[in-house]
């Protein structure tokens, strides 16, 4: 092992900074626009107190800040030693923390703006023991050919454990793998992806979400009867601008799946998948292959009907995503034939052609007809308030009946050896696959009406992250939900 001291890159000093400050200006800005713009350094003025205070304040805030940066890439020092990574960091109080290399799952590489600008990338250490979804230790920059040192050092503490005797490896050897790629997206996936994918209601929400910081100083009654003005010209028009807006939230939705995934690229290593994607921020995730809990096959009714489906595997942590967040969209878009070929190839002890039971004929109203509870008020409602465009809203009537029936058609499950594997939808198709060592919890549940049917419904969770992921297939047959409680049973 080595002994050489190592520091951050002095960018990391920027970064730390320009991450604090960055906190700070949304608070400032709702303060500045709350207030109404009026502020004034003239000492005469009114407004001269609350803006010597609110500058005041925020500068000083923002030369910690910048000394707080300084601080931690002074501070911040890592080695190599005796087969472990090891970190010192912290001016007034010195902190220490030695990881074996073995307890390593995953090195998860990220290369925001400033990290491209000098050529260097953030390092996640990821261990089983992380606690909210945090990274062991982050390296905030350093040079690539610095964290290939560091990753280096893991496969060569790793293999000396695995094999005692074997012959060293040296850098080069290491560095001259190839590793296999077992998928990558197209620019013409990409394309689909962005504009089939659900991104539009995220734009939606988040511009609500920004409306609503300002609602101090919006007119919010005169802006309501101004459209209610609007809306007497025609309601073609109200439709033409309801339109307009949907379509440029459609668009932005598609540059940030764009953005997103752009070089979506998936590769196995040492039972580890590495995902890498990313236009402006370049991402690099690892994802141990033993811990993933379960996979789902999702199929929103318009990629369904074109073949194609995204695969989403749901780990119990270590790849690098946010608190809580551990679905992984290992194939964001893929023909569903292709992706079973690949999982077969990547699990091939469990069955990814599965033979379904299907819930039966006398449980079909159990699908739609609580849906008729919350929707009768909301056709009652535009009824009489929009008549006579608001007689459109039921046609929801026939649509829910349709949904209904479809949501049957789709229910079932299928017990094989180890395995469930469960179908459902709401409106998206989902296959999940679980094996019963992942399974949490398994639950039943049942109605007095659908006693009297003998149907049953059933939920399986599984671990994903900070909590986990249920599947559920609804009123299927009671005996067959006894059957799958009895197989869980130890």
């Amino acid at each position: 092992m080595s002994n050489d001291v190592y520091r951050l890159h002095p960018v990391a000093a920027i970064i730390s900074s320009v991450k604090a400050l960055k906190s700070m200006i949304l608070p400032v800005a709702i303060i500045v626009i709350t207030n109404g713009f009026n502020f004034s350094f003239n000492y005469r003025s009114e407004y001269f107190f609350e803006t010597v205070l609110l500058f005041g304040v925020w500068g000083v805030a923002a030369i910690l800040a910048l000394v707080g940066g300084l601080v931690k890439w002074r501070t911040f020092v890592y080695w190599f030693e005796e087969g472990e990574l090891r970190v010192t960091y912290g001016l007034f109080v010195k902190k220490k923390r030695y990881i074996p290399f073995e307890r390593i799952q995953s090195l998860n590489y990220h290369e925001g703006i400033f990290h491209r600008i000098f050529g260097l990338v953030k390092v996640q250490v990821e261990t089983a023991g992380n606690k909210g979804g945090k990274p062991e230790v982050e390296l905030t920059a350093i040079r690539k050919d610095a964290a290939d040192v560091i990753e280096q050092e893991m496969r060569r503490a790793k293999t000396q454990i695995a094999q005692p005797f074997a012959v060293e490896q040296s850098p080069e050897q290491i560095e001259g793998v190839s590793i296999p790629v077992i998928y990558h997206m197209s620019m013409r996936d990409l394309l689909v992806l962005a504009t089939t994918s659900g991104g539009i209601g995220v734009v939606l929400s988040g511009l609500v979400a920004v409306v609503s910081q300002f609602s101090d100083i919006i007119p919010y009654e005169e802006v309501f009867h101004e459209l209610a003005d609007f809306a007497k010209v025609g309601a073609f028009l109200v439709a033409l601008t309801v339109m307009f807006a949907l379509i440029v939230a459609w668009f932005i939705s598609v540059i940030i799946t764009l953005v997103n995934y752009y070089d979506y690229t998936v590769r196995i290593e040492d039972e580890k998948l590495m995902i890498t994607k990313g236009l402006l921020e370049k991402k690099r995730i690892t994802l141990p292959l033993n811990r993933i809990q379960a996979i789902r096959i999702v199929e929103n009714p318009l990629r369904q009907l074109f073949g194609f489906a995204t695969v989403i595997v749901e780990s119990a942590g270590g790849n690098g995503e946010k608190a809580g967040d551990k679905k992984i969209a290992l194939f964001p878009l893929i023909k569903k034939r292709d992706s079973v070929e690949t999982l077969v190839q990547l699990f091939p002890e469990m069955n990814w052609h599965p033979t379904l039971t299907r819930a039966p004929k006398r449980a079909r109203p159990f699908f739609y007809r609580i849906d008729f509870l919350w929707l009768v008020p909301i056709m009652g409602a535009c009824s009489y308030f929009f008549y006579p465009y608001g007689l459109l809203s039921l046609v929801f009537i026939p649509l829910t009946l349709l949904l209904g029936i479809w949501q049957h058609r789709t229910a079932g499950y299928m017990l094989d050896g180890k395995q469930l594997t469960m179908q459902y939808r709401i409106f998206s198709r989902i296959t999940l696959f679980m094996e019963k060592k992942r399974i949490q919890s398994m639950e039943s549940s049942q109605t007095y009406f659908q006693k009297r049917k003998q149907v049953m419904s059933i939920k399986a969770t599984v671990m994903s992250g900070m909590s986990g992921v249920t599947g559920h297939v609804p009123s299927v047959e009671q005996q067959d939900a006894e059957a799958i409680l009895s197989w869980f049973e130890h």
